[in-house]
């Protein structure tokens, strides 16, 4: 059974830097496609930022050069650097694992406001 538990998320200032972690149990992390999506108040959940097993990244238009996302087999954990946000970057992010089903953790709110 996995799971996925994330960290690191709370309110900053336009301009500002969070890191968020994503703690994954079981035995197929690093034999996974591991990401970030988000999903802002009264929108779809989006992709943020996807990592495959050959550390092959993926990020969506409006992230990239901002965001940075990386994984450490080792300790199973899954980080997204967030750099320069935005207003509309607020939303829970929610960390993913991919291995015929998707899993899904529980979500921690971003808040980027002034």
């Amino acid at each position: 059974q996995v799971q996925l538990v994330e960290s690191g998320g709370g309110l900053v200032q336009p301009g500002g830097s969070l890191r968020l972690a994503c703690a994954a149990s079981g035995a197929i992390f690093s034999i996974s496609t591991v990401g970030w999506y988000r999903q802002a108040p009264g929108k779809q959940r989006e992709l943020v930022a996807t990592i495959g097993t050959m550390q092959n990244t993926n990020y969506a238009d409006s992230v990239k050069g901002r965001f940075t996302i990386s994984r450490d087999n080792v300790k199973n954990m899954v980080y997204l650097q967030m750099n320069s946000l935005k207003p509309e970057d607020t939303a829970v992010y929610y960390c993913n694992l991919r291995r015929l089903e998707d899993y899904w953790g529980k979500g921690t709110l971003v808040t980027v406001s002034s």
